[in-house]
């Protein structure tokens, strides 16, 4: 699974994950030959982005996949609580325009695989597992394809394509080729995460508890909680230290329901997120395009990455089709890409280092005897008002510019 018999296609994704896949089957199913070169053998990285908005559902059932993720594992939320010491906030889905009146949290093995059996039911789909891209094909200034080494044979190969899009997240490797640097915004915190038992009688639903003593989201996953505690730059070692004491006691505190079974957990369950927000300039390149994480990080508040990274790959895919037909993309294209995704991506930024600051920032605070940590100003001003939870539901769960498949696309909403 880890090289492709041809030796070009008309385009080479490089990554696997939620953009490069939808990418990848938009394409295919339009008639372009597409390689998508994912580096790990399989899907099976726990902790990652696995928060499926009402705006991709709506995006899957277009695709005629709508049944199938309905089928996978998950948990559906119509509502999250965001709690603080003097009180709480309700995003809720439950008015949402469309099919789904809800978010899903699916584990993301699933949904990519459902993602690759789709994409191989078109001929025009190539896979490649266990495929690293080490380095660029160049004719003159243009890009014009990848090198890439099989993990299983430990050989090397080179594959040609009018376009190479970057789809392969924050540490991506075709970025660096392009001598790209993403410009960085300060994350006050960093994230633990934690599987942690649940157990009949713990409360229902997904929330995120912010206090003057720490920082906390409870995701539901059925038979277990994914704990994410929200630490300070630079603590994570400490918050190891001593098999993991800290973080036990705090998560304790935060939730005491899950106090006894806490004990179970030691440093090896613990898993580090390091937080960063960042942005390219230009998401692009003469033969190259950056989408997704690749282009923008995101920070996991209001679990956006995925969503954002999906809606990259339809608008990328709605732009490009035309191009890729005729054989070659011009820069003009990929700068339309960029200009229709860029908007909504710096929004979703800001407001995410507006959360950062307004509350995660002051529930990470290492000075004793903190005040409670209250609702920021603007919510307690709104907090009366009854549209509040169906507006931060609407934002959550549609988003910023959701995508469509219109246009060159169009065919694929008829199955």
């Amino acid at each position: 699974m880890g090289s492709i018999t041809r030796t070009s296609v008309a385009c080479v994704v490089a990554g696997g994950g939620p953009a490069g896949m939808v990418l990848g089957l938009l394409l295919a199913r339009s008639g372009v030959e597409v390689a998508v070169l994912e580096k790990y053998p399989d899907f099976l990285r726990d902790f990652r982005g696995d928060t499926v908005h009402a705006s991709t559902l709506g995006l899957l059932d277009e695709l005629g996949l709508g049944e199938r993720f309905a089928a996978l594992p998950q948990q559906r939320e119509r509502r999250l609580t965001m709690a603080f010491d003097d009180g709480a906030i309700i995003e809720d889905f439950s008015r949402l325009p469309g099919a789904h009146q809800h978010i899903a949290l699916v584990p993301q093995w699933d949904f990519l695989d459902l993602l690759a059996a789709a994409g191989r039911e078109s001929p025009h789909f190539h896979l490649a597992q266990s495929a690293e891209v080490d380095g660029l094909l160049r004719d003159g200034g243009r890009v014009c394809g990848v090198r890439y080494a099989d993990k299983d044979t430990g050989r090397t190969h080179e594959l040609r394509a009018p376009l190479v899009v970057a789809a392969d997240g924050r540490h991506s490797t075709v970025r660096d080729l392009l001598g790209l640097r993403p410009r960085a915004s300060a994350a006050p915190h960093d994230c633990l995460y934690v599987r942690i038992p649940r157990l009949p009688g713990d409360p229902d639903g997904t929330f995120l508890r912010f206090s003057a003593t720490g920082g906390l989201i409870m995701i539901n996953r059925g038979d277990y909680w994914q704990g994410a505690l929200l630490i300070a730059k630079g603590m994570a070692e400490a918050a190891r230290a001593d098999d993991g004491a800290w973080t036990r006691r705090t998560i304790s505190r935060l939730a005491p329901y899950t106090a006894a079974r806490m004990a179970a957990i030691g440093a090896a369950d613990i898993a580090v997120l390091q937080i960063r927000i960042d942005r390219l300039a230009r998401w692009w390149a003469p033969g190259a395009l950056l989408i997704g994480d690749a282009a923008h990080a995101m920070s996991p508040i209001a679990g956006v990455g995925v969503n954002l990274a999906v809606q990259d790959a339809v608008a990328a895919a709605r732009v490009l089709v035309p191009a890729l037909r005729r054989g070659r993309v011009s820069e003009r294209e990929l700068a339309r890409v960029q200009r229709r995704r860029q908007w909504p991506t710096v929004i979703t930024q800001a407001l995410q280092r507006t959360a950062q600051h307004r509350f995660v920032a002051a529930s990470i605070t290492e000075e004793a005897g903190a005040a409670p940590l209250r609702l920021p100003q603007p919510l307690r001003t709104l907090r009366r008002w009854r549209g509040l939870p169906h507006l931060l539901g609407r934002v959550v769960g549609l988003g910023i510019r959701p995508e469509h498949l219109t246009g060159p696309l169009a065919p694929l909403s008829h199955g």
